[in-house]
């Protein structure tokens, strides 16, 4: 048997525990913020890795990159400099659902992140499995690594992953593993259990990839990428080129019928999965049993790289056994005569509840100990990056003697993201959506800077070249907005709404009067001669405030509203058992949660309008 030695690998500040989406932003925010940091990591090649879609943003997640953007994160610069191809997702619906979803390079989204932590002043990066927190008098004081490495330290950010007692499981073949054959973390899960988190199991899958030259993309519709769109990041002017196309073709009832015939096998239907599964990014075996009714699912066919030949199948995430795979695969319009060179598979991993954890992301029972990412229960790398960030700033600022960063959720999607996380928990993957957020419409992507660059300043995570960028872009903003409200001249606006259906004009009418006519401004621009000075995202955001007027009054009533009970503070020390009028299921939830507030104590499940009241009384009468 082999000894282990314990000695003093490093001293940090703090120690980020995994260097995927969320440690890569935890270390940074960390480090940037003036923290001596370390950043473990099982393996350097795992660095900022997309075990399964090569795509950063999508619906709801886009706005949570421009928010992590905003703040002074990294996703979105990074996002930006590897796309393959970059899209605007749901431009029929409103403002407040549009998002961008960019179809990324693999390779190079790792190998960018990872030259960008290697450049980081204050950052050392060290590959080692954690084994141990270290704990005295309920603070943390360092981390142990299996190779018996200690790091001291007076914070730790635990962002996993799908790691902690990772298995992954491909029909009757079981394997310990994480993501893409990486090695698991065997040892963290009891020390987590004895410092007394909860600790349950979770599960997610990814389909197979396959050899783009077996593809017969004539049988498949084009996806293009768009070009009269703006970028992730503010600090890029234009979107990046689109290299590679994706496409797009469906499954058929040969497809549905080889998956039903097979569910014997399938380890989601014969009990080897007993874990809970994404409701909302479910496998291909799922989809056919749900909605059976339905004759044929999306399929996009999405490049893993502009240096390999590998394709993701999107909407065909399986854990079916690999005899199974290579049928289904190949009954499908274009994939008939198709190699697959990494078969799906399902993985099971380690997470923990989340109401054992403050809106700061740390810890209750401990001091100094946060979680972040897919180890909160949470699915998708937008989600990850997002906590990475709150969590790496909320330890940096403590560290520091400041006041905890959270975002409320009339501020930012990040705010709805922990809120749900701390407040209601949840007992599957999380993914966000835009329907989470009740405060969407003054939540959109296009605004995210203007929502959140001060408060990044306020942090000491966003620059003085990002600050400048965002007052320059305010200022244009605040400008075009003046000059839409000039009068047109009174027959050139009457020639012009005519081709619209309006009639004679009885009054004058600006720029913006004809934008709430539904006119385009775009029309307006090309009719006039006007506003061409300003970039795209400027006229965008222009043109919604204008558009939208009156919903974004109702939404800000709405916001002061909410306000008005997220400020009647909650105090910590509270023994909801005491207080009479409280329904039983109320305090327990309420002693379990410890919210910060009313409104927080308002969201939780369990506690009803009638038991807020009574709270409202309680605070009245023990100010």
């Amino acid at each position: 048997m082999n000894e282990t030695y314990e000695f003093t690998e490093y001293t940090a500040d703090a120690v980020v525990v995994g260097a995927g989406h969320a440690g890569c932003e935890a270390a940074l925010a960390l480090a940037r913020t003036g923290l001596k940091t370390a950043l473990l990591t099982l393996n350097l090649d795992s660095i900022a890795f997309l075990p399964c879609n090569p795509s950063i943003g999508g619906t709801a997640k886009g706005h949570l990159v421009r928010e992590i953007d905003a703040l002074g994160g990294e996703m979105g610069i990074n996002a930006d400099k590897t796309a393959l191809q970059i899209r605007m997702l749901n431009v029929g619906k409103g403002a407040a659902v549009q998002s961008l979803r960019a179809q990324s390079d693999k390779n190079a989204y790792h190998r960018e992140m990872k030259r960008v932590l290697e450049n980081t002043e204050n950052l050392r990066i060290i590959q080692a499995e954690a084994s141990e927190i270290l704990v005295e008098s309920g603070k943390c004081v360092g981390v142990k690594t299996s190779y018996g490495g200690v790091i001291p330290c007076k914070a730790v950010i635990l962002c996993t992953g799908v790691y902690l007692n990772g298995e992954t499981i491909t029909g009757h073949v079981v394997q310990k593993s994480g993501p893409n054959g990486f090695a698991p973390a065997t040892y963290l899960t009891k020390n987590l259990i004895d410092l007394g988190f909860q600790v349950r199991r979770f599960k997610t899958g990814t389909p197979a990839r396959v050899d783009s030259r077996t593809i017969d993309y004539s049988k498949c519709e084009i996806q293009n990428g768009d070009t009269d769109i703006y970028p992730f990041s503010f600090m890029h002017d234009s979107p990046p080129e689109n290299k590679i196309p994706c496409y797009l073709t469906y499954t058929n009832l040969q497809t549905h019928e080889i998956i039903l015939d097979n569910l014997d096998r399938s380890p989601l239907y014969n009990g080897t999965i007993e874990s809970t599964g994404p409701r909302y990014c479910p496998s291909i075996e799922t989809k056919v049993v749900r909605f059976k009714d339905k004759e044929r699912h999306q399929i996009f066919l999405e490049p893993e790289g502009a240096d390999t030949l590998e394709t993701y199948v999107q909407g065909m995430s399986t854990s079916m056994p690999y005899d199974v795979q290579k049928r289904m695969y190949r009954s499908i319009a274009g994939l008939e005569n198709v190699d697959i060179m990494r078969y799906g598979y399902a993985i099971e991993y380690d997470c923990i509840d989340t109401l054992d954890i403050l809106p700061t992301l740390e810890f209750k029972k401990i001091e100094g100990i946060y979680t972040a990412g897919q180890i909160n229960g949470t699915s998708g790398y937008e989600e990850a990056a997002a906590q990475g960030l709150m969590a790496g700033l909320n330890a940096s600022l403590k560290l520091r003697g400041l006041p905890p960063f959270i975002l409320r959720r009339d501020e930012a999607y990040i705010g709805v993201l922990i809120d749900d996380l701390v407040t209601k928990g949840t007992d599957e993957p999380y993914r966000m959506m835009t329907s989470r957020a009740e405060h969407r419409i003054c939540l959109r992507q296009d605004n995210a800077d203007f929502r959140l660059t001060e408060k990044g300043l306020q942090t000491g995570l966003v620059t003085k070249e990002r600050y400048e960028r965002y007052l320059k872009r305010k200022a244009a903003y605040e400008q075009l907005l003046a000059k839409l409200q000039e009068r047109v001249p009174h027959k050139q606006a009457e020639t012009f709404l005519q081709k619209y259906g309006y009639g004679e004009l009885k009054v004058g009418v600006s720029y913006a009067d004809m934008m709430k006519r539904s006119v385009p401004l775009k029309d307006i621009m090309a009719e006039f001669g006007v506003f061409t000075e300003y970039s795209k995202d400027v006229l965008e955001t222009a043109e919604i405030t204008v558009k939208y007027e009156g919903y974004l009054k109702q939404g800000l009533e709405m916001i002061d509203r909410a306000k008005r009970l997220e400020e009647k503070a909650l105090p910590a020390d509270i023994d909801y058992d005491q207080i009479l009028g409280l329904r039983l299921e109320a305090r327990e939830k309420l002693n379990r949660v410890r919210p910060l507030n009313l409104g927080q104590a308002g969201r939780i499940s369990g506690v009803n309008p009638a038991d807020v009241s009574v709270l409202m009384v309680w605070l009245s009468t023990n100010k």
